[in-house]
């Protein structure tokens, strides 16, 4: 091989054998502060020790960002092999303001979203992947029962969208293809056979993409549908948000029995949609509406209600 020590600007020398490219035209080696951090470690107490945490097929500890609807947040250390249950409940606390765990999504942007039924997972590379999820950047991102999973997708794909090179045509167009197939959905103009489009699409986009991006770009979307399809049937068949959270398919009111004529809601209406006299019961006008949900969280006496 030729040699490829040089100062910096020199061109490199040209021969068909050379391979390796990195700064300076010299072999570089690229990874993330996190397994710099285990060399030292490693190096001084041996790789016995390193490995003597963890699975079988994943050895040591992982640092994940917990974040989501959860009581505790922040970066945590657990040995590979810790199950999300433990990390979401022991850890992370359990859910804030009483709703239930309804999914967590693993691994960062393009990881999978998996139900509290998966819980019992252990962090491991293999088991996570064989779910349809991953470790990838050890973001952890917990939801509950107020997560709309459709629109969980539809917001990764968004993310994704953007961060996309363009360079190869399945990930370039095949997310953006998702994305609309999604926003569709949401918005009220899904219609049946839109998800087996959207499974072989996102099935085509992994087989074909040529970069890391590309190839787990649809595991929200796949992820989704593969356990929690009912909420994509619920926006295609009956038009209707179960988590009210997509706009076009939700309506706000006001429960009669529970609305005290306080006034809160009204007063905070920045669309003068709310009408109603102090101890009466109100009244949303569903014209004026933008359904920002201003008035359901300031509200004490949950009394706005979304269907």
């Amino acid at each position: 091989m030729a040699s490829l020590e040089g100062k910096v600007g020199e061109p490199r020398p040209k021969d068909i054998h050379t391979v390796v490219d990195g700064l300076w035209n010299k072999p570089t080696v690229l990874n993330n502060v996190e397994t710099w951090a285990n060399v030292p470690s490693i190096i001084q107490n041996g790789a016995e020790r390193f490995a003597s945490k963890g699975t079988k097929g994943s050895k040591g500890t992982k640092i994940l960002a917990l974040t989501g609807r959860i009581k505790n947040t922040g970066l945590v250390e657990v040995a590979m092999g810790t199950s999300i249950r433990t990390i979401v409940f022991d850890i992370g606390g359990g859910a804030t303001n009483g709703r239930a765990i309804k999914a967590v999504q693993t691994g960062g942007p393009s990881g999978g979203c998996l139900p509290v039924d998966k819980f019992d997972l252990p962090v491991d590379f293999d088991l996570l992947y064989d779910a349809g999820s991953m470790i990838g950047s050890g973001g952890m991102v917990v939801m509950d029962e107020d997560s709309c999973m459709v629109d969980v997708a539809k917001y990764f794909l968004t993310f994704l969208q953007d961060e996309s090179c363009g360079k190869c045509v399945p990930c370039r167009l095949g997310i953006d293809r998702m994305l609309e197939i999604i926003t569709d959905i949401t918005e009220g103009r899904g219609v049946a056979k839109q998800i087996d489009l959207l499974e072989e699409l996102a099935d085509t986009v992994t087989q074909t993409s040529l970069c890391g991006l590309g190839k787990t770009a649809a595991n929200p979307v796949l992820s989704t549908l593969r356990y929690f399809r009912e909420e994509y049937e619920a926006h295609i068949e009956r038009k209707k948000c179960t988590a009210g959270i997509c706009k076009a398919l939700i309506e706000y009111s006001v429960d009669p029995e529970k609305c005290n004529g306080c006034g809160v809601c009204k007063r905070a209406c920045i669309h003068g949609a709310i009408s109603g006299e102090k101890n009466e019961v109100h009244v949303i006008d569903s014209v004026l509406c933008q359904k920002c949900g201003i008035c359901r969280s300031e509200c004490k006496f949950e009394a706005i209600l979304v269907k």
